[in-house]
């Protein structure tokens, strides 16, 4: 895996070309949550025009959460500093 691009790197501050070394998959969280449903009653005419909102709240489905967590690891070409950097990955499944 040799994609190379510029950043700056940490270790001699410059923007040089870095590349990038290795992507790991480090965990994986699976979960779901249920799907809420919102609906907002409105009346009509001007005798409702002072009442407040009513909102009535149901629960659907749920909806599954995958929740990835990569390791990347990258190098720079100038100073040969090696360093790792973290990224979270959410996807939602209606």
């Amino acid at each position: 895996m040799s994609k190379a691009f510029y950043r700056h790197c940490p270790g001699c501050g410059r923007r040089f070309h870095i590349k990038l070394v290795s992507k790991k998959l480090a965990k994986v969280d699976r979960t779901s949550r249920p799907k809420k449903i919102v609906t907002n009653l409105v009346g009509g005419g001007l005798a409702y025009a002072a009442s407040p909102p009513v909102f009535i709240v149901q629960e659907g489905e749920p909806t599954m959460i995958d929740i990835e967590e990569f390791q990347y690891t990258y190098k720079c070409k100038h100073c040969g500093h090696e360093w790792t950097e973290k990224r979270v990955i959410r996807h939602e499944e209606d």
